[in-house]
């Protein structure tokens, strides 16, 4: 392709406010259609809006987890536009004077490091949303759910920085870890708790100017994304082989055909009519109070990860598994506190039984009935040879079930690993006499087959043998 793909993005982080940004009605999810609502958020003649403090806490910690300059002094904007879900007529937003910007989050892929730009984080509020069905008795009619409406937002806007579909991606990937992180957005994306609007252009390559751009509108999926901006780029590009030219326009994605096509034209900030809301007054951050907000960061997945390969040797790989979520990376560090010696051994735990569970049960870390304590203790058990390896993921089945400590399921079950070497040696001579062509292959230099007896060996005695004592018998009498 000869020409360079131009891609910004802006994402909407919906806050995890128990509350809507102007005003105290629920932002609970799910509900009776317009059962949370209330003069202020149905824009009721006399209703004035009333910041939510929670709101703006939320708007600098992720102002500072993004790297961004946090605004001493910002103002709320009236943006008008006319829609049936938005009541006022107007949206209140930010313009001029944003609550952060300057920001940068740095992604990594096949392109190396890349460091992308954020132009602005800005509040503002959702709009409602329009409900499309029929009624018993009547034609297609659409129906107006305001409960929505007011359910506070922050709009990160990049710099159009991004050059590919999997780069735009990454960086969203990586902004949704770090709000999620955060605590600020729970990074639902199938109920539009996170979502963008692509900005999509092209220009020849070796030009500076940026092409004419299409906006790709209410995209909540990082499949979805990569799938628009990738259709988008070959419509784009198709049309200005042909001597057409792009039209600024706001375009859907449609998942069904993996195409977008056009919504309406592309609105510039003055048809908006911005201007300051007459209701709010300049919001005022000091630095005391981007210190306090500071303070309450939690550490974010980047330096963590280096923190594990620095502090307990895992691998780049283990690191970023491990790290990926918040309680997981919480449940893990629970458990080295415990077992400090034993970091790599419950990170392939943690990676391994731990999350297949999970995932079969389709439960939350915060459920698991294998609490570090019972898995640290399991661990203590195979440290000190009373259990095999291979006895312990029967004890950990067995943890999962019943909730029992390791200890008391190893004493029920009978589960005590063997190490009495007479004991094993007896099964051992009877696995090697009952296998003599295996044995002569082996002494003829196939060692391959090594394995086979130990899986023999541990066969017999019910997995119950000290692994360790097995090879070094078996090789005592094979060798000898």
């Amino acid at each position: 392709m000869n020409y360079e793909v131009v891609i910004g993005l802006e994402v909407h982080v919906q806050l995890t406010t128990k509350t809507k940004i102007f005003c105290g009605c629920s932002t609970a999810f799910g509900q009776t259609p317009n059962s949370q609502t209330c003069p202020v958020c149905l824009a009721l003649p006399g209703a004035l809006p009333v910041l939510n403090y929670q709101a703006v806490e939320y708007a600098i910690r992720t102002g500072l987890a993004t790297n961004c300059t946090i605004a001493p002094q910002s103002v709320f904007a009236r943006k008008n536009y006319f829609y049936p879900d938005l009541p006022k007529g107007y949206q209140i937003s930010q313009y001029e004077l944003p609550v952060c910007q300057h920001g940068w989050l740095d992604i990594e892929g096949e392109w190396g490091s890349k460091r992308i730009g954020i132009t602005r984080i800005h509040m503002e509020e959702d709009a409602g949303k329009l409900v499309h069905g029929e009624l018993p008795g009547t034609a297609q009619s659409s129906f107006v759910d305001l409960n929505r409406a007011g359910t506070p937002l922050l709009e990160v806007v990049s710099e159009p920085d991004m050059r590919s579909a999997d780069e735009a991606v990454a960086y969203l990937k990586k902004l949704h870890q770090i709000v999620v992180y955060l605590g600020v957005c729970d990074g639902n994306l199938e109920e539009g708790s996170f979502r963008c609007d692509a900005n999509v252009s092209l220009r020849p390559v070796g030009q500076e100017q940026f092409g004419t751009r299409a906006e790709i509108k209410n995209v909540n999926s990082f499949r979805f994304v990569k799938l628009a901006i990738e259709h988008e780029i070959e419509r784009q590009a198709d049309l200005l082989d042909s001597g057409g030219k792009v039209v600024q326009e706001t375009r859907l994605f449609d998942a069904q055909t993996g195409m977008t096509r056009s919504m309406r034209s592309k609105e510039e900030a003055h048809d908006y009519r911005y201007f300051p809301d007459p209701d709010l007054v300049p919001l005022e951050i000091d630095a005391a109070w981007i210190e306090a907000e500071r303070a309450q960061l939690p550490e974010l997945p980047e330096a963590r990860r280096q923190r594990y390969q620095a502090d307990w040797g895992l691998s780049a790989y283990d690191a970023e598994v491990l790290t990926a979520e918040r309680p997981l990376a919480d449940y893990f560090e629970a458990c080295v506190t415990l077992l400090p010696s034993q970091a790599k051994s419950i990170a392939n735990w943690v990676m391994g039984e731990l999350t297949r569970k999970l995932n079969e049960g389709g439960v939350n870390i915060a459920e698991s009935p294998v609490t570090p304590l019972l898995l640290t203790g399991m661990l203590k058990l195979i440290e000190a040879g009373t259990i095999s390896g291979k006895i312990a993921k029967t004890v950990f089945d067995e943890m999962w079930a019943t909730g029992h400590e390791p200890a008391r399921i190893v004493e029920e079950k009978g589960l005590v690993q063997v190490s009495d070497s007479g004991a094993i040696e007896q099964i051992v001579a009877e696995v090697l006499a009952a296998s003599a062509a295996q044995v002569e292959q082996y002494r003829g230099g196939n060692e391959k087959v090594f394995g086979f007896f130990v899986g023999q060996v541990m066969k017999a005695s019910k997995g119950k043998a000290n692994p360790a004592l097995v090879n070094e018998l078996l090789k005592k009498k094979l060798e000898g």
